[in-house]
C-alpha cells in the first residue's frame, strides 16, 4: 500500500494526493525504471557518476508543461555533458518522441513512467486523483544523493528555473 501525503500540492487551488514516500534532501535517490522513446529501460543506475536534473511533468502535451520541457531545454544547453537533463511524464513514449520532434526538443531526454509508474510511486509524486505526476524538479549528484528538490505547490505553476540550475551547476 502506498502512503498519502496531503497539503503538499494543489491543483487549481483544490488540494490533491500525493502517493509515495517523502524523499528529502540529503536521502539517497530511490532506484526506478522507466522508459525511453524507444521502449528501452531507463534507471537511475544507467547514470552512475553523473549530475542528474530531472523534472517531472503531469502532460508534455499541456500548456505549463510544454514551456517548462522548452526552457529547461534551451537553459540546459550550455551544462556540460556530466549533467543528464530528464523529464519525467506518464505520456506514452510515441507522444513523447513526437512532441520533442515538433518541439525541437534535444538536451532534454523526455521518459516515460507509464509502464509501473516506478519513479512517481518511489520519488512520492504520483498525484492520486489524476493518476499524473506532480511538477517537480529534482537535482540528484554524482554519489546518488538528492541535492535539491522543489515540489511545485500548484501543479498548474512553474517551477524556480534559476534555483535548479543553481543547484545542478554547484555540484560540477
Amino acid at each position: 500500500m502506498n502512503k498519502e501525503r496531503t497539503g503538499i500540492i494543489t491543483l487549481k487551488g483544490n488540494p490533491a494526493t500525493l502517493l509515495g514516500p517523502d524523499v528529502g534532501v540529503g536521502a539517497m535517490a530511490p532506484e526506478f525504471t522507466v522508459v525511453d522513446n524507444g521502449l528501452q529501460p531507463v534507471t537511475l543506475a544507467d547514470s552512475k557518476g553523473k549530475i542528474r536534473l530531472i523534472t517531472t511533468v503531469p502532460s508534455l502535451d499541456t500548456p505549463t508543461c510544454d514551456t517548462m520541457t522548452r526552457r529547461f531545454n534551451q537553459d540546459c544547453a550550455a551544462l556540460p555533458a556530466e549533467v543528464v537533463i530528464d523529464t519525467i511524464s506518464l505520456d506514452l513514449p510515441f507522444a513523447q518522441k513526437r512532441w520533442c520532434g515538433n518541439a525541437g526538443i534535444e538536451k532534454v531526454k523526455t521518459l516515460s513512467d507509464y509502464q509501473e509508474r516506478s519513479f512517481g510511486l518511489n520519488y512520492g509524486l504520483l498525484i492520486d486523483e489524476l493518476k499524473l505526476l506532480a511538477r517537480a524538479v529534482l537535482v540528484i549528484d554524482q554519489k546518488g544523493m538528492l541535492a535539491y528538490q522543489e515540489i511545485v505547490k500548484e501543479v498548474t505553476a512553474e517551477p524556480d528555473y534559476t534555483a535548479a540550475l543553481a543547484a545542478a551547476r554547484a555540484l560540477l
